[in-house]
């Protein structure tokens, strides 16, 4: 047995403790994982710590390997990259990802890791989760050659969303966020960048895809639509009322507002990809080192509660925050 694992657990809203978990050796089929990276999603995970998860999706936004029941006490997370120390023999030694909350080893059936290409760096896998949300995305609502693109909010996923725009031929790509050190981030991902209070040219664009989780970003996004576009909604709310102006150009200029979420693959393109193969795509993806540009720190695992409230309230300012875990020298 692996008796000197710990977990990172939500004991309660707004408060999370490191626990000792015993972990029991794996068994046919099963892998054991000593954990090297996890990244804590702003997005989700943060509405999760601030215990603001809508009762109606307590069951939908359960994560893969969560333990516990929303509000808390719980372990959540879905970020993590580690090694494989025992299982199947094609996988022992292999640099994996897995769905997993922050936690320093665990076992889990071989099927539910992907390994992370040679050329990957493990640090760098941790986005694995946000480019798939991306991919996912951009198959709802796939750009057209010569599309002017605006993606609203330059957080992990709109980032990763941005990135992929940029390296279709012909797919003008705008970033924007009120965070205006965002524009360096824009430059090394290689698409425009601006604040909203700019004076963004409005009904302009084919697509927008949005990811601020804010209503004024909503906004911006519908005002920016030339007629009859889309604005691709990747924000959850969770409790949070979202408020919009529909009294303008909404109904005469035939817009529209699509949600896309990653619990399931795209139907457009559901019979060729499973998760797994979807998953796969995302890791290939990374090999591209302009994602570097969202790793914008990192801390130990020791560290998470106190992290996570930092994260959860704006404290820390990150576009990926990654935890770094003990090796089994006791290096960090």
């Amino acid at each position: 047995m692996v008796t000197d694992a710990r977990a990172f657990w939500l004991v309660e809203p707004g408060r999370g403790e490191i626990r000792p978990v015993i972990v029991r050796a794996p068994g046919a089929g099963e892998v054991l994982v000593r954990t090297l990276h996890s990244a804590v999603s702003r997005g989700t995970e943060a509405l999760v710590f601030r215990g603001a998860v809508p009762r109606s999706q307590w069951e939908a936004m359960r994560a893969p390997f969560q333990e516990g029941d929303f509000p808390a006490p719980v372990k959540y997370g879905y970020l993590s990259v580690g090694v494989v120390e025992q299982g199947p023999s094609p996988l022992c030694g292999r640099t994996v990802f897995c769905l997993h909350p922050h936690q320093t080893a665990y076992v889990v059936p071989a099927s539910a890791v992907v390994v992370v290409p040679d050329a990957l760096p493990a640090a760098r896998a941790v986005l694995a989760g946000a480019v798939e949300t991306a991919v996912n995305a951009l198959w709802d609502v796939p750009p057209l050659i010569g599309d002017r693109v605006a993606v609203i909010g330059a957080g992990m996923v709109g980032c990763s969303v941005a990135r992929l725009l940029a390296r279709i031929p012909g797919v003008e790509v705008i970033l924007v966020d009120v965070d205006p050190s965002r524009a360096t981030t824009a430059e090394a991902l290689e698409v425009a960048f601006a604040r909203p209070d700019e004076g963004l040219p409005v009904a302009t664009c084919d697509l927008v895809v949005h990811a601020s989780a804010t209503s004024a970003g909503l906004q911006t996004a519908l005002d920016l639509l030339r007629p009859e576009g889309t604005v691709l909604e990747l924000s959850w709310y969770g409790d949070t009322t979202v408020e919009l102006a529909l009294g303008s150009a909404f109904h005469s200029g035939r817009l529209g507002i699509r949600a896309s979420q990653v619990g399931v693959v795209s139907p457009a393109r559901r019979s060729r990809y499973t998760t797994t193969e979807r998953l796969s795509l995302a890791l290939d993806l990374l090999r591209d080192d302009a994602f570097d540009a969202l790793l914008t720190g990192s801390s130990p695992f020791e560290d998470l509660p106190d992290v996570l409230p930092r994260l959860a309230d704006g404290r820390l300012p990150a576009i990926c925050h990654s935890i770094t875990y003990p090796t089994s020298d006791g290096t960090g």
